[in-house]
């Protein structure tokens, strides 16, 4: 599972100039079940995305799509990690330590 942080780069007024297209690859995202959970930041200097997926890379090709990195507005910081542990409506997301 991967956290992807988003940092804007660029005023906000830039940011909404792209917003509707970023909703656009979130939607697209969450229909491939790629993404569970996205929202902005508080205070808005960014946002928040949390994704499914075993391969960094593929994680990394994904947010080099973005919109909002495509109109050079943000950066991400993305972090992997093993979710062990979930809420029960996540079970399907609980991972297991490698040996």
């Amino acid at each position: 599972m991967f956290v992807m942080e988003l940092t804007y780069t660029a005023p906000v007024d830039r940011v909404e100039e792209l917003l509707a297209a970023h909703v656009e690859w979130l939607d697209a995202l969450y229909e491939e079940g790629v993404v569970l959970a996205s929202g902005r930041k508080n205070p808005r200097d960014g946002g928040v995305i949390l994704a499914v997926g075993d391969d960094r890379a593929r994680i990394e090709q994904i947010a080099a799509a973005d919109p909002f990195v495509v109109g050079e507005v943000c950066t991400y910081r993305i972090t992997e990690f093993i979710a062990t542990k979930t809420a029960p409506e996540l079970a399907a997301y609980r991972q297991k330590l490698p040996s």
